[in-house]
């Protein structure tokens, strides 16, 4: 997700890239563009982001009571975001010439939503609790004009589909006792008192875990984000993966692979990774013979990694590990294996189109690996601080602070990098503006998740999902199929209409008890979800993050999401090896070493079967018969069981062999050529120089 525009000064000496950006649509992101602030007012907006931010350090070593911190941190950033991003229906913005300021209409949604998100403390909060299941008149009235303010600022933020979704929960639980008797999903309705004490009156609501995790490690990471890029982390991370390959015809891609994975340590975000490694990469990848939609689909697929990928993952990571009760360093290994096999995939299918494409060596003109890692080789050292502290059983919150922390001694070690106390304003500003989408969008998912436990529709709608399944089959193993199914397709589907995070949130809620009432354990089911949340920015016919690579290298959008779609398959079908049988839960790091080891050599040889199938190489070019083979023997192996592994390895030699005969009957036509190379191509680091600046920390995807 794009993060706004920060409303403090920008600390960057480097000049942009002239145009790098100008054809990125501005909603390639699912995101209306903020505000560019000027004068004044942008730097007493600054000053109240930088106190937010310094009020959520705080909270980790003093902690306020949960509900009333959670209470004074909405209250501060939806006046933030009404300041910070325009209206969302057109005709309210003005005219869009002269300075782009808060209209009397945005002054006046930020003064009451911050009349309304404090009216509980201004009417003492021990007696506005107590009163919890009758609240006075002005609750009610304040309570749903805070819903309201909350449903307008995700509009503002993300689009007007999750606070159109939001209404029809609402409406829902207000007029269920309209719905005829007999029907599943029936109940006796809900009025105005009893709504808003679900709502704002608790834990619950606007102020459950979601919001709580936007509020503590979200905002947390953000800053985290912030001091690295302020640091000069991201450009490092940049150079380093540009060093790190040898000059070969593969590197190219390699390159991006690396660079998107460390870049998104930095920004937290799939499409903002690929949108800034696009403008420095694009020109490389370009001159190696890379057409553009699979340039795009490489930039894309190296993006979404960013938030499939420890150490910092996404928003929904934290979720899991507040809904399952364990340490955030649980989650990371849940994911580590997944991980693996996703850059396993493409580096498998970067090697392939290598060979497929003929792209070439690109000479560039780039320092030593080892004089880049010895000279800022420390900007990787926050990066392991928060894995060690997590091992040490510290808390995140902690973990990430201290990494903070280090991270702004070490940029001392480079003079023009230095965190200065302006440039320490400036992260804390830019932290806490990174935050503020996450938080309408976290709030606003608060309020479906408070219907559908009010109302009992998540469990409803769970039996409905099994029943579908079962009128398919009675055997218990194709009712688990079909329901996995149904389950990644809603999860997809929701996903293209909402946040990832969100997207996570309701089907958390909705579809994980389907799935461990079939005997799936609750940490594969929360990661199957979590995949296929996240795999929804390169799904089409949306796919934020092609969009976004296809905009950069001007590819064709939709043979961009094609690409992707190549490079990110073994990322759809690997979930589907979590709950398909027992040994799945190997691939989260449960069960024993012995399931550990079988599940991942086993996927191993999945992934690339796959790579075969979509790259259409193997030793040489791939044919039809060898290609069929290999997707019958992945999806043999992914079922994880020994019989169906056992065929899937024969189904695998035999492709192999049907191959190699192949190519002794039927010479390889000859590789194709890229155009003409034009000489020494510059790279980074003198490329990251120009390159736009890194976007923040944003974990939401």
């Amino acid at each position: 997700m794009a993060t706004p525009s920060r409303p403090g000064s920008e600390p960057t000496e480097e000049p942009t890239r002239p145009g790098a950006l100008g054809d990125v649509p501005a909603e390639a992101d699912a995101e209306k563009p903020a505000r560019v602030l000027t004068g004044p007012l942008r730097l007493a907006v600054s000053v109240v982001a930088a106190l937010l931010s310094v009020y959520a350090l705080w909270n980790v070593f003093f902690p306020v009571p949960a509900l009333q911190y959670r209470i004074i941190f909405l209250a501060v950033v939806l006046p933030l975001t009404f300041l910070l991003y325009r209206p969302a229906v057109r005709v309210l913005r003005g005219r869009s010439e002269g300075p782009d300021r808060p209209s009397v209409l945005d002054w006046g949604l930020a003064a009451a939503s911050l009349f309304v998100a404090i009216w509980p403390l201004l009417a003492g909060f021990d007696a506005y609790i107590s009163r919890g299941f009758r609240p006075l008149v002005i609750d009610v009235v304040c309570g749903l004009a805070l819903c309201a303010l909350v449903l307008v600022a995700t509009w503002r933020t993300v689009g007007p589909v999750l606070p159109v979704i939001c209404l029809l929960f609402i409406g829902y639980a207000y007029l269920g006792d309209l719905i005829p008797n007999g029907w599943l999903i029936g109940h006796r309705g809900y009025d105005y008192p009893r709504l808003t004490s679900q709502f704002v009156m608790g834990t619950e609501g606007l102020y459950g875990v979601p919001l709580d995790v936007a509020a503590t490690y979200i905002i947390l990471f953000t800053i985290y984000g912030a001091v690295l890029e302020f640091s000069g982390a991201g450009q490092f991370f940049i150079d380093i993966s540009f060093a790190a390959f040898r000059r070969s015809r593969s590197a190219p891609g390699r390159t991006v692979t690396l660079a998107g994975f460390l870049l998104g340590t930095v920004s937290g975000s799939g499409t903002a990774t690929a949108v800034s490694l696009g403008s420095v990469a694009w020109p490389i990848l370009k001159k190696a013979g890379y057409p553009r939609d699979s340039a795009g689909g490489v930039l894309a697929a190296a993006g979404i990694g960013a938030i499939l990928s420890p150490p910092t993952l996404g928003a929904a990571a934290f979720i899991i590990a507040e809904l399952l009760r364990v340490s955030y360093l649980q989650v990371l290994g849940y994911a580590l294996i997944p991980t693996l096999l996703y850059y396993l995939g493409i580096f498998l299918a970067v090697e392939f189109d290598a060979r497929r494409f003929g792209v070439r060596e690109v000479p560039l003109q780039r320092q030593s690996f080892w004089r880049l890692l010895g000279r800022f080789g420390y900007h990787f050292s926050s990066l392991f601080v928060i894995v060690l502290l997590l091992a040490l059983d510290q808390s995140a919150f902690k973990a990430v602070v201290y990494a903070t922390a280090l991270a702004f001694l070490l940029s001392f070690l480079d003079r023009s990098r230095r965190m200065t106390p302006p440039r320490v304003f400036d992260a804390l500003a830019k932290g806490a503006a990174g935050v503020l989408p996450v938080a309408a969008t976290t709030a606003a998912a608060g309020l479906i998740v408070a219907v559908l436990t009010l109302t009992g529709l998540g469990l409803d709608l769970s039996s409905i999902i099994v029943d579908l399944a079962g009128l398919v089959s009675s055997n218990p193993t194709a009712q688990l199929m079909v329901t996995c199914v149904l389950a990644a397709l809603a999860v997809l589907v929701l996903g293209l209409a909402v946040p990832v995070t969100a997207s996570f949130i309701i089907a958390a809620v909705v579809i994980a008890p389907a799935l461990t009432s079939l005997g799936v354990a609750t940490p594969e089911a929360y990661m199957f979800i979590f995949y296929y949340a996240v795999l929804s920015e390169v799904s089409p016919p949306t796919a934020l993050a092609a969009v976004a690579a296809a905009a950069i290298t001007g590819g064709n959008a939709y043979k961009t999401m094609i690409m992707t779609g190549k490079y990110t398959l073994p990322a759809f079908l690997v979930p589907l090896a979590f709950v398909l049988t027992s040994n799945g839960q190997g691939l989260v790091g449960e069960g024993g070493l012995g399931t550990v080891l079988f599940a991942t050599v086993v996927s191993a040889l999945a992934v690339a079967a796959l790579a075969v199938v979509t790259g259409k190489w193997l030793i040489g070019p791939a044919r039809a018969p060898e290609r069929v083979l290999a997707l019958a023997a992945a999806l043999l192996l992914l079922y994880l069981e020994t019989t169906t592994v056992l065929i899937g390895l024969a189904a695998l030699v035999l492709a192999v062999v049907v191959h190699l005969v192949g190519r002794r009957r039927h010479p390889a036509p000859p590789t194709p050529q890229p155009p003409p190379d034009d000489g020494p191509e510059t790279a980074p680091p003198s490329a990251t120089r120009n390159a736009p600046p890194i976007p923040t920390q944003e974990v939401t995807s």
